[in-house]
């Protein structure tokens, strides 16, 4: 019975995940991430889902096909369509949503499935190591919550067919204190690769609520994706409007300012931190930046490039910048950005165009399709 459970236990889970990964589009455009979200699990709602079965219907009913009636004629007198409005209030249940906890690893590998993402090529994973204990050795001495139990027979029925006092008829074997074998670790020094998030976002008077969620939703994707790609993984929060400051992760989000904007304060922030605390020999580095495409001036905007060629693109993996639609953004920004660096360069500029949640989908792919 017990194994029967755990099969349709496992049965279940498979169609749940299956639900999931087959409405991912419309998680991804619409941020459907209810309920808790902790260190490695998220909650999800699915539809409630019926495994199909047989049902037994009343005699008096009739059978397959019977009765009078054409083709096309509703089964039901009065019924309408479903989704109309029409209709008095009854008395059966409407469809409900389960919420299912899914692993972030579990949601990033749908993500890939979906998007079809490459695996990420990490860079300085020499420069950082990581000590792991593993055990995988055996030894004569240890303590016994270490003792492994089927070498230590094995051991003793080896010591009693070589002495000879081994019988068949009678196969007990008491091991002595000279046949223990214990567990025993080693250590494994595994590279390991860390990569830090550099999110920066316009907050000026001409980003709104509507622009901040849809870089609060793509921002979780980015990093679900990137956290299956790195063991460690660091995220900093720059906003800026003519001014640039770090912050914390809500007040990211929900920060709105009404002042100019200047770009080039957001990327000499972001290079400070970089060249103080993240070497690009040892870290691989992911600079976002969310704008309307807005920008003070013309001569700011060819700083933003200057700062960009010069110092920021021979030490990051690759720089992303999304622009988000605004009817009160001129756009000009990623426009400059297309004329400075083109397809065929080697600097690792990528572009995106996100004009409304539905975009986001396609957004995703954008960034991280590259697989830098």
């Amino acid at each position: 019975m017990s194994l029967k459970i755990d099969a349709d236990h496992t049965r279940f889970k498979e169609i749940v995940r299956g639900k999931i990964k087959q409405n991912l589009k419309k998680y991804i455009q619409k941020g459907e991430m209810i309920g808790k979200q902790g260190k490695d699990l998220i909650s999800i709602p699915v539809p409630s889902i019926d495994l199909p079965r047989f049902k037994f219907g009343h005699r008096d009913t009739g059978g397959v096909g019977q009765g009078e009636g054409e083709v096309g004629q509703s089964l039901q007198p009065g019924q309408v369509e479903p989704g109309d409005g029409a209709g008095e209030a009854g008395d059966q249940a409407g469809e409900h949503s389960l919420e299912v906890d899914v692993t972030m690893d579990e949601l990033a590998q749908m993500l890939g499935d979906e998007l079809e993402l490459p695996n990420i090529q990490p860079k300085g994973k020499e420069r950082i190591e990581d000590v792991r204990y593993k055990y995988s050795d055996i030894n004569s001495t240890g303590p016994d919550s270490l003792r492994h139990f089927k070498r230590t027979f094995k051991q003793a029925l080896r010591r009693n067919i070589a002495t000879g006092t081994y019988n068949p008829n009678n196969p007990i074997v008491i091991p002595h204190k000279r046949d223990m074998r214990y567990r025993s670790w080693k250590e494994v020094v595994e590279p390991q690769a860390n990569a830090v998030i550099v999110y920066m976002m316009d907050v000026s008077g001409s980003m709104g609520d509507e622009q901040k969620e849809i870089v609060r939703i793509e921002s979780f994707w980015l990093d679900t994706w990137l956290r299956s790609q790195y063991k460690g993984l660091e995220s900093r929060y720059i906003i800026h409007d003519a001014m640039a400051k770090e912050v914390d992760r809500e007040t990211f989000f929900h920060t709105r300012e009404s002042g100019g904007t200047m770009i080039s304060s957001a990327y000499k922030l972001c290079w400070n931190i970089l060249e103080s605390e993240y070497p690009s020999s040892e870290w691989n580095i992911y600079p976002f930046h969310f704008s309307d495409g807005d920008n003070w001036s013309a001569d700011d905007s060819n700083q933003c490039i200057q700062l960009l060629r010069e110092k920021m693109l021979p030490n990051v993996n690759m720089f992303c910048y999304g622009q988000v639609e605004s009817p009160y953004g001129s756009g000009q920004f990623i426009k400059d950005l297309r004329s400075a660096f083109s397809e065929s360069d080697e600097n690792p500029v990528v572009l995106s165009e996100i004009k409304d949640k539905e975009a986001i989908y396609g957004s995703i792919r954008d960034f991280l399709g590259a697989g830098h």
